[in-house]
């Protein structure tokens, strides 16, 4: 009998308090893997270790073992200070979990505890805990050190907190759901010089300024705003000073859209717009252009059933055709591999710590939202066919 009565969830409020306080980042979550992992023995079930570096697969076998499949939570902070001053703030100075990813490898925690106590579930379920979900290599990591070779799975699910959605409100889109995120770094080479004679210099700054107000046309004028790309520039920097013109620019963003052809449409127009502006003024340019996330795409079937199973849930609704968000998750990469599913789930509104936006250096992960979380993994794990 599967139950997240208070005392229950009381524990996973203190576990979940704890990762807060000692957040780890990206491949180096030692400690946050051991916790875990110790965690997963103690309930039994079969705990593999440093799968892709200090991922973790925890197996559990039920009945008769057939069906299998994998449930993800990842465990990266982020390289942030809090600015919380609660009693469980981050004890790490210049870290923070600012996603959730310590409410979600809770969550994760105590539906694979209840599940390995229960009599109603027939099938082989991995609970994997992924490193570096924020720079967009642990799932690849994992995947490279052979998850899907070692452990047999037919589909795999993730799950992801998303303030501004009330607790116990749940979303997920059939097709393309996160947005592939490319970034890129121009490098121009003028000739600098005195601020009094700016004629004889090649200003690096005005031709990056130029180039900047053209990036802005791209959506729009290159690629249709139905598309749904999303064009930022993040940093400018020069090595101009008071009275210097600068010789060098740098200009680094990113790029989003859900489409291949989106992606090579924007990396060509923009080396186009770099090439004609430092031609038009005779400086010289390096430009980078790669991939960090790559769009992730639902399997239609499968997000129908995570959409179902979320309304069975007493006190919670699910969206089943939410629409797609532009941020980005690296679960993409496990859903190339195999068919499956990734949704979303409310952490609260309004302007306290739940309702801020991830990576506010404000936001705290709900408590209230543990309940919907492992009721949720308990219940797909029960009624997927």
């Amino acid at each position: 009998m599967i139950s997240t009565d208070q005392s229950f969830i009381a524990q996973l409020v203190l576990f979940r308090k704890r990762l807060h306080q000692n957040p780890e980042l990206a491949f180096d979550v030692s400690r946050t893997s051991k916790l875990i992992a110790d965690e997963l023995r103690d309930a039994g079930l079969d705990v593999i270790t440093e799968v892709g570096r200090n991922g973790i697969v925890a197996s559990l076998n039920k009945g008769s073992g057939v069906r299998p499949i994998g449930f993800r939570a990842d465990m990266d902070a982020l390289p942030i200070s809090e600015a919380n001053t609660f009693e469980h703030a981050s004890i790490s100075p210049g870290r923070f979990h600012g996603c959730g990813h310590d409410g979600h490898s809770t969550m994760l925690l105590g539906a694979a505890k209840l599940l390995a106590l229960s009599n109603d579930c027939d099938r082989e379920i991995h609970f994997i805990f992924q490193p570096d979900e924020e720079n967009g290599n642990g799932a690849l990591a994992m995947i490279e050190a052979g998850l899907f070779d070692r452990f047999q799975m037919d589909a795999i699910y993730g799950l992801h907190n998303l303030p501004g959605l009330a607790v116990g409100e749940f979303a997920i889109n059939p097709g393309a759901f996160c947005a592939f995120e490319d970034n890129f770094e121009i490098s121009i080479l003028g000739k600098g010089g005195h601020s009094s004679m700016p004629e004889k210099v090649i200003d690096a700054l005005v031709i990056g300024a130029k180039i900047v107000s053209d990036l802005q046309n791209i959506v729009s004028r290159a690629i249709a705003p139905s598309e749904h790309a999303v064009v930022s520039v993040t940093d400018f920097s020069t090595d101009g000073a008071r009275n210097v013109i600068a010789s060098q620019v740098s200009i680094t963003g990113d790029c989003r859209g859900f489409e291949k052809h989106i992606s090579e449409s924007i990396r060509s127009r923009m080396e186009a717009i770099v090439r004609a502006n430092c031609d038009a003024y005779g400086a010289e340019y390096r430009f980078d252009y790669s991939t960090s996330f790559v769009p992730l795409i639902n399997s239609p079937e499968h997000a129908a059933v995570c959409a179902k199973v979320a309304n069975t849930l007493s006190g919670a609704t699910a969206d089943a055709e939410f629409g797609r968000v532009s941020f980005s998750e690296d679960f993409a990469q496990m859903l190339n591999f195999k068919p499956g599913a990734y949704i979303l789930m409310g952490n609260g509104q309004g302007h306290k710590n739940h309702g801020q936006p991830l990576h506010n250096p404000s936001y705290d992960f709900n408590d209230q939202a543990l309940k919907f979380g492992v009721e949720y993994w308990c219940a797909l794990a029960r009624h997927l066919p």
